[in-house]
Formats: C-alpha cells, sequence, structure tokens
C-alpha cells in the first residue's frame, strides 16, 4: 500500500540517512518487530532498555512509511475531545485516557532528551480555535471540563488574539506542554540508541508469513526464518488489510511546508494551531523556519491515494496559511505531500492481543495524537513482556466493537 505522495519535508533534513543490511541469514530473538516507524522504534527503544533480545525488520527502508509523512506535532488531546469521551464511555474512563496520553506525552519528552539534543520535542503550547461562533459552546465546555479534571489550560476571547496574532477567532483553548518534533530524525536516534543496547535492525526484509507454535511465532522471510518469543506488528495503517474486521477508516490527508519565513513576530510563541472544524485545518513551525500546515482531508478514493492531488491541495493550504498570516503572503512551498491518515471508530487506538494471532501484539496508534498513542501503546507492551500486568490495555482491545459510536 502507498502510504504517501508528493515530497516530504523531512527527508532532506537528515544528512546521511542511516542504512541498516537486509536479513541473510535464519535468527531467533525474545521479541521481532515488523515495521520500523515511530511506533517500531518506541517498542524497539523501550524493550532494548530492558535488555529483551529484540529484532526490528522493514519491508522497506527505516522511517519511510507513514513517519516520513508525519508532520510531527505531539498532543495529549485526541481529535475526539475529552467532553466527547465522557459522554461516550463515561467520566472515569475518558480522563483516564486522557491522563495515560498526557503521561505519554511527557515520556516522549523526557526520552527525547536522552537523543541528540537536535532530536529532543521542543515544546510547545497549543491554541485550540472555534471556527466558527457556533463551536464556542462545545470549545467552552471542553476548556471547563479539562480545568476540571487538572490540565493546565486558558481561555482565550477573541480580543486574547490581539497582539499575538494577525487574525480572530471567537473563542481558543490554549494548552501548556505540548511539542514537536522532527519524526523521521527521531525515528533513527531512537533505532541508534537501541541498536547500541543490543537491537538488530534489517531493512528490505518482508515478513511473507508464519507459522504459529506453542512457545512462539515461527516467521519466513522468502526462505529465511526468524524465530521469536513474541512478535509486535507495528505496521500502521497497512494493518487494517490483514485482520479480518479492520475497525478503522482510512482517508487521504495532506501537507505543505513552505520556504524559511523571514521571522514569527506574528505568531505568539510559535505554538500549535489547529480548530474545532472537521476535517481541520493543523499549523507549525519548524526548526529552519518554514511553516508546516496539514489538514483537508477527504475519502480514500478506492483504497489509494491519487498522484498529483497533493499539488493542487497544498496550494490550497498555502493559501490558507497567506489568509492567516498576510505578512506572509509572499511564501511558496517548497513542500507538498499527501498521505493516508487512519481514525478508529470510537477514537481509541488499537493496543494489544488478538485471538486468531497467538503471542503476538497489535499496535495500532490511529487518530491526529498518533504518535502519543504509539508511545502509550510501546509503554503497555513493554510493561506486559516485562511481566507487569496492564489492566487497563483492555480499552483498547482489538476485539471490542467496531460499529460507530456518536
Amino acid at each position: 500500500m502507498k502510504l504517501h505522495t508528493g515530497e516530504p519535508a523531512w527527508r532532506k533534513t537528515l544528512d546521511p540517512i542511516p542504512g541498516y543490511p537486509a536479513l541473510t541469514s535464519d535468527t531467533s530473538c525474545d521479541c521481532l518487530i515488523i515495521g520500523g516507524g515511530i511506533s517500531g522504534a518506541l517498542c524497539a527503544y523501550l524493550l532494548a532498555d530492558q535488555g529483551m533480545k529484540t529484532v526490528l525488520v522493514d519491508k522497506n527502508e527505516v522511517g519511510s512509511g507513514s513517519t516520513l509523512a508525519n508532520t510531527g506535532i505531539l498532543q495529549y488531546a485526541n481529535d475526539k475531545t475529552l467532553t466527547s469521551f465522557i459522554h461516550t464511555f463515561g467520566e472515569e474512563t475518558a480522563v483516564h485516557f486522557y491522563r495515560l496520553c498526557k503521561d505519554s506525552l511527557n515520556h516522549l519528552k523526557e526520552l527525547g532528551r536522552k537523543l541528540h539534543p537536535d532530536l529532543s520535542p521542543k515544546e510547545r503550547s497549543s491554541l485550540y480555535m472555534a471556527s466558527s461562533d457556533e463551536d464556542v459552546s462545545l470549545l467552552r465546555e471542553e476548556y471547563e471540563n479539562l480545568r476540571k479534571y487538572g490540565f493546565q489550560v486558558d481561555w482565550w476571547n477573541e480580543e486574547d488574539f490581539s497582539g499575538r496574532f494577525p487574525f480572530r477567532k471567537p473563542g481558543a483553548i490554549y494548552t501548556q506542554g505540548d511539542a514537536e518534533i522532527n519524526p523521521f530524525a527521531f525515528v533513527h536516534g531512537l533505532l541508534e540508541q537501541a541498536a547500541s543496547k543490543g537491537l538488530q535492525i534489517f531493512e528490505h526484509t518482508p515478513i511473507t508469513g508464519w507459522t504459529f507454535q506453542s512457545d512462539g511465532v515461527m516467521c519466513r522471510s522468502g526462505q529465511l526464518i526468524v524465530k521469536a518469543k513474541h512478535v509486535i506488528l507495528t505496521t500502521g495503517y497497512e494493518t487494517q488489510f490483514l485482520k479480518r474486521e479492520p475497525g478503522a477508516y482510512l482517508t487521504s490527508t495532506y501537507a505543505v511546508a513552505t520556504e524559511p519565513a523571514a521571522h514569527f513576530k506574528d505568531w505568539h510563541e510559535r505554538c500549535l494551531i489547529w480548530e474545532t472544524a472537521r476535517p481541520y485545518l493543523y499549523m507549525r513551525t519548524t526548526p529552519d523556519g518554514r511553516i508546516m500546515a496539514g489538514g483537508l482531508d477527504e475519502p480514500l478514493s478506492g483504497s489509494f491515494l491519487q498522484e498529483g492531488r497533493e499539488i493542487h491541495k497544498g496550494q490550497e493550504l498555502l493559501g490558507l496559511i497567506h489568509e492567516m498570516f498576510p505578512e506572509k503572503a509572499g511564501l511558496q512551498a517548497a513542500y507538498s505531500w499527501g498521505a493516508v491518515f487512519g481514525e478508529t471508530r470510537d477514537g481509541l487506538p488499537y493496543i494489544g492481543t488478538h485471538p486468531n494471532y497467538p503471542h503476538c501484539f497489535f499496535l495500532e496508534g490511529y487518530g491526529g495524537n498518533g504518535t502519543v498513542c504509539s508511545m502509550l501503546a510501546a509503554e503497555m507492551i513493554t510493561d506486559v513482556l516485562s511481566g507487569k500486568p496492564r489492566t487497563d490495555m483492555e480499552l483498547f482491545a482489538l476485539t471490542r466493537s467496531t460499529k460507530p459510536v456518536p
């Protein structure tokens, strides 16, 4: 499955790009990770830190799938609001999930500080704007719920935008403690550290079949065998074509990165920006002074991305940047890309085991805060494999109902 089109911005930020060999002989391990994106890298880092003999394989190059198209925004807030989760699951479950995401975001930042300084997440605040007057009351309710349960947020009225941005919105939630990263470089940094602790990494090594046994899984890559006590599937959106009950829906999303801007005096704290409209527009800045914007989601036509569509959508996104920041109307698009994006029906990720796949764990951190959910999943799976029970993993069970929920 082709996961992105066009030219994502991250590849040229890492020179040289590390390369890894293909598997050339049979091997065995405690844990085999299938997929070399950010989810696989997080699992590999945590498992290697626990001293487990771990092998990671990717059928292509490490970080070349959805990670390369990821815009690197780290937020604990979900595309589905805390208020909406409360309506669906009740207060206890909803608040627990949001607190788990907050803890995982903090863990991501802590983990990043152990890497090279250039790879560490940059802490940013987030501006969650009401797209229209009609959205203000719902957004205000979300603010009240976040405050009630101890999340650090402020409420902005329309006048609070004055002097901070060249545009106005009727209301907004300003959140402290979110972050941004270069996801491509972050993956390679994680794997470099994990490799120093014994992780084996193989590119161009597809898993072409497997046999479930009483003590593990016999995985085949062509004529070669990898015998693993446990397997973790971090194959992202492609996992949807493996299981009979996919439980998620896929769309096309788009992103653009501009030329470097002359200044950000008109962008308060270079915060992350997103809005209540669905699909929503979101924006961030990059270390080299670019504006990165994404959104304009649309149905995935025929289960594949339309080549060249990202050019038109990139120009639309560029126009929205110019509209919001008039002083930057001269900026042109340097990179435009399209990508597959997935969301679950109920807004929760899928984490854990499946009765049809013994000794296997699935990690499906779908949604707008997918990297944070991937961190949460990596923590949970590592805990379980290390002998620490995680009863709350049941919340994310792969066998839960896949019917749409409110």
